[in-house]
């Protein structure tokens, strides 16, 4: 099963569910993906989080039945899986810029959302970069050491990557003079899930060492297993790696035939980075099998 199939599969599960409590892992556990990858390919063919989609399809079906039924609003709200008909209400007003009661009374049609149907259209019609073949190449087993953080990527409503990352690079930057053994001339993100059905994720500054010997106080070693990785190269500022991050997950994985290895992510930052040009040139890498 490729991987338009398996998200089809998480769409088809969230559309049999619209009335009851879903969790994100239950979709992704439908799809046969874990959790975070599951919503970092849906982030990138969609552009939504899976709960924002969630949302809109539960307030879609909303607008048909206040218009085609004689249910009443907290029934509907309930069905929606809204705690009360007052945070129903909230968010149908933040939506559609009225009220369930109002909108029922003036009897506007507007179109029910139908749900996304995903076919190489399309994707060719959301991706907005160039098509671009990467470099496939097998990473050697790496050992770095670097500074630590927890965080909620783009893909996530818990997202948190401002406060986490930029100042971790700061302090990774300051302190790197303290590593022992290094092998100059690149710096890495590396970005790997903590566990399966979580979308959180763990995130390290480091840089390549020889010897796992004299690591200064705070940091970790991490090791990077031996694998075959897709490296493709962003262009441009730094804050718009998401872009080029949703391109590789959302149009050449699931069109390569290849399937993400679920080790570690990695960015390279070498000397064509520059965090304040927009001639800066970076790579991010998936694993792949």
């Amino acid at each position: 099963m490729n991987y338009l199939d398996q998200i089809q599969r998480g769409v088809d599960y969230i559309e049999a569910n619209l009335e009851q409590p879903i969790s994100i892992s239950a979709v992704a556990s439908g799809a046969g993906l874990s959790q975070w990858h599951f919503q970092r390919i849906f982030k990138g063919l969609t552009g939504d989080t899976v709960k924002d989609y969630i949302r809109s399809r539960r307030l879609g079906k909303a607008l048909e039945q206040l218009l085609n039924s004689d249910k009443k609003i907290i029934d509907i709200a309930l069905e929606a899986d809204f705690e009360s008909q007052e945070s129903f209400t909230r968010a149908f007003k933040s939506a559609f810029d009225t009220t369930p009661a109002e909108y029922r009374k003036a009897g506007k049609r507007r179109p029910f959302p139908q749900k996304v149907k995903f076919d190489q259209d399309y994707l060719e019609h959301i991706s907005k970069r160039m098509n671009t073949v990467p470099e496939i190449y097998t990473q050697k087993e790496m050992h770095l050491v670097g500074l630590r953080t927890s965080f909620f990527g783009t893909d996530s409503e818990k997202n948190n990557i401002g406060e986490k990352l930029p100042p971790l690079w700061q302090q990774f930057i300051a302190r790197l003079s303290e590593i022992k053994h290094t092998v100059r001339g690149t710096c890495y993100g590396v970005v790997r899930q903590i566990a399966e059905n979580s979308d959180e994720l763990e995130y390290f500054c480091a840089i390549e060492v020889t010897a796992l010997t004299d690591i200064p106080d705070g940091m970790l070693a991490i090791n990077i297993p031996a694998c075959t990785y897709a490296k493709f190269t962003h262009n441009g500022a730094v804050n718009l790696i998401d872009n080029s991050i949703n391109y590789i997950y959302s149009t050449w994985l699931p069109r390569s035939g290849r399937r993400h290895a679920n080790t570690t992510d990695l960015e390279f930052y070498g000397a064509d980075y520059n965090p304040i040009s927009d001639a800066s040139v970076m790579h991010y890498a998936i694993p792949i099998n």
